[in-house]
């Protein structure tokens, strides 16, 4: 199980002063668990996260004793990326715990391979539920099993590790294969032929000229009143 070493921070401590410190500020809490400020090493916090994610157990060893959490959330700097806090959920020992697992998808599908078809992921995470110690840090979903346009995997086709139970709806789509997309032909505007523009120019001037003539014309025969 992995372990983070934890230290209780007086509320009185900034945030700043915390990061400053080459710590995160950090929170642990749960259902029988009162809300706790901490400050965690930000190296030792880095490490564990990239290994846990949220759904893998984290032992925290607190000045009161070890607690059994999940990392709940993880608040990054919108514009520089950076740390700034971390929410753990200490649960109960002796209980299950329900969370919702990242979907891995391995293998390869036939109608991806061989028809050109497109996977469609609709579920990314599965909701289950499990004691701690059962708790895979990942659920893999194979699509090899996706061979024609319109195969499809539920929630209840999934083959979840012993112990662990599909809390999702059973009927839920959770990938499916899609036909490639016909690419729409575009349509070529036949270039413009400016000869014959010019062609109607000439026979509109030639027309307008011709009638502006015989209305010349007309006037010099019609006799005076």
């Amino acid at each position: 199980m992995l372990t983070l070493k934890v230290e209780i921070r007086d509320k009185q401590t900034k945030a700043k002063a915390v990061r400053k410190a080459g710590k995160i500020p950090a929170v642990f809490y749960g259902k029988k668990e009162a809300s706790t400020l901490i400050s965690i090493p930000k190296v030792d916090f880095l490490k564990v996260w990239e290994e846990a994610g949220e759904s893998s157990v984290v032992n925290l060893e607190t000045p009161t004793g070890s607690k059994e959490s999940l990392i709940q959330d993880v608040d990054l700097d919108p514009v520089s990326g950076n740390l700034r806090h971390a929410d753990f959920y200490v649960f109960e020992k002796g209980h299950k715990v329900e969370v919702e697992l990242p979907i891995e998808f391995t293998g390869v599908s036939p109608a991806i391979k061989d028809l050109g078809g497109i996977l469609m992921k609709v579920l990314h995470k599965l909701k289950v539920e499990a004691m701690p110690k059962d708790l895979p840090h990942s659920i893999e979903l194979d699509i090899s099993t996706l061979v024609n346009f319109g195969d499809q995997i539920i929630a209840q086709d999934i083959a979840l590790p012993t112990g662990v139970e599909l809390k999702e709806n059973p009927e839920e789509v959770v990938a499916l294969i899609s036909a490639p997309r016909e690419e729409k032909e575009e349509e070529v505007t036949a270039p413009v032929d400016l000869s014959e523009i010019e062609v109607m120019k000439k026979g509109k001037v030639e027309e307008e000229e011709t009638i502006e003539t015989k209305e010349s014309e007309a006037k010099k025969e019609t006799p005076p009143v």
